[in-house]
């Protein structure tokens, strides 16, 4: 079986079949569809089937021949009918791992991809889980409904590895090919297979030992992020009781060329891994026996910044001579990061919920969300964007900044608005505005 595989890689036959076509999957597939394959995309929502058979993307910031030109391919396809997940040479799970309503890691969609894929598993074919999780979980998850497929056995008549996606939604800088790419196999053939498919995609592919490092690997690279982030947090609210700007002071550290990388406070986290993959390894870690105090700390930090912006948000209306209950209050950028339409865990949310429930009347813009979508944790927020002009930064008591989109022009929103509260410290690299500014 592995002598057939590896032939099938290497003459660009095998058929790439992708698990869930989001912000991982579907760049994934046109990754390996750019390198010759053919591919086909299994989706449980039928709305994402119909658009990408008609060549529409769904994902903007990639721009819309980033789907129409797979489209007019013959080496193309997509799906929702799970039962044809036997024919493909290769399957690539992307499904999302988020947290349950008490912080635990929730795998009921690597689970129901594990058990889907085995009731279709075929000799000859290889699976690859892309979803950023605990370590141990290809393993100990994905890996025994899969050996209980008829009879099957990993390493001799099927294949199963982990390699974690690295997707930055936004990066103009690297892509899916560009971004170095860490695999690891449940068992060395497993490892041999996964690795050369992907060095047939992508420019550089690290093999780790084992799909346990793959996995660990990933979680690490989004903790250090989490608590570097939680620092700079931190930071932010002692430095703002002492009177100092912690940009300014954030730019003076990044001028040693060594030893400090910069990191920037804001709102609070968001996208699908920096809030949520800390709480995986925590959950692992206490299987363990070992307590995760500092990754813990680091979380209750950036938990709480959306409550230190509302406060934040209420004494400068104070400042005004007015109350945070019936104020009109402009949330600017409803996205978890500047110029996409991402709006995964984006504290945004949280903010506007805040601000409601001490009666603010709140209204958001974004130009690259213009309506709200149901929210698994915020399923009353059901807003439009409103449109942005004069009159309507004039008319709002406050406008607060939570997602810094290059489309904005801040001079002009300088010039309008009556009390602006800005958590990602734009304007201060405007120069003088009209508006009273206050650093959150």
């Amino acid at each position: 079986m592995t002598e057939s595989l590896e032939n099938k890689i290497k003459d660009r036959s095998a058929v790439i079949g992708v698990m869930a076509l989001g912000y991982v999957g579907l760049p994934l597939i046109r990754a390996f569809w750019e390198a010759g394959y053919p591919v086909v995309g299994f989706d449980i929502d039928p709305q994402k089937i119909d658009m990408l058979h008609r060549g529409e993307n769904y994902l903007k910031h990639f721009g819309d021949d980033f789907v129409a030109e797979m489209a007019r391919s013959d080496r193309f396809d997509v799906t929702d009918d799970f039962t044809r997940l036997g024919h493909p040479d290769v399957l690539l799970v992307c499904v999302p791992t988020p947290l349950g309503r008490h912080q635990e890691p929730d795998l009921s969609f690597v689970r129901k991809a594990a058990e889907d894929i085995s009731q279709q598993l075929r000799p000859g074919q290889l699976v690859v889980l892309e979803s950023t999780t605990f370590p141990g979980t290809t393993r100990e998850v994905m890996l025994p409904p899969l050996a209980a497929a008829n009879g099957l056995s990993v390493g001799g008549d099927f294949f199963l590895a982990y390699s974690p996606e690295r997707e930055d939604p936004g990066r103009k800088d690297a892509s899916t090919q560009t971004i170095p790419k860490l695999v690891g196999g449940v068992d060395d053939p497993s490892g041999d297979l996964a690795t050369l498919l992907y060095q047939q995609a992508v420019q550089q592919v690290i093999r780790v030992s084992n799909a346990e490092v793959a996995e660990a690997a990933k979680i690490l690279e989004n903790v250090y992020r989490a608590v570097n982030i939680a620092l700079v947090n931190e930071m932010k609210v002692i430095l703002d009781k002492m009177g100092i700007d912690v940009w300014e002071v954030i730019d003076a550290a990044a001028t040693k060329p060594f030893g400090f990388q910069a990191f920037y406070p804001g709102p609070g986290l968001g996208g699908h891994c920096i809030p949520i993959d800390p709480f995986y390894l925590t959950w692992k870690a206490r299987e363990v026996g070992e307590p995760t105090r500092f990754i813990e700390l680091a979380g209750r930090v950036n938990h709480d910044m959306p409550g230190y912006v509302v406060q934040q948000t209420m004494l400068a209306l104070n400042e005004q001579g007015k109350a945070v209950h019936g104020a009109r209050v402009l949330v600017l950028g409803l996205a978890y990061k500047p110029n996409v339409d991402d709006v995964r865990e984006s504290p945004s949310f949280e903010l506007i919920e805040q601000l409601e429930g001490l009666g603010a009347l709140v209204d958001y813009h974004d130009p690259h969300v213009p309506q709200m979508h149901p929210m698994r944790h915020y399923p009353g927020l059901d807003k439009a964007s409103i449109e942005l002009d004069d009159a309507a930064l004039s008319g709002y008591d406050c406008v607060l900044i939570a997602t810094h989109h290059e489309a904005y022009d801040w001079a002009y929103i300088g010039r309008h608005a009556r009390l602006i509260v800005d958590t990602r410290g734009v304007m201060r690299r405007v120069g003088p505005v009209d508006a009273v500014v206050r650093q959150a």
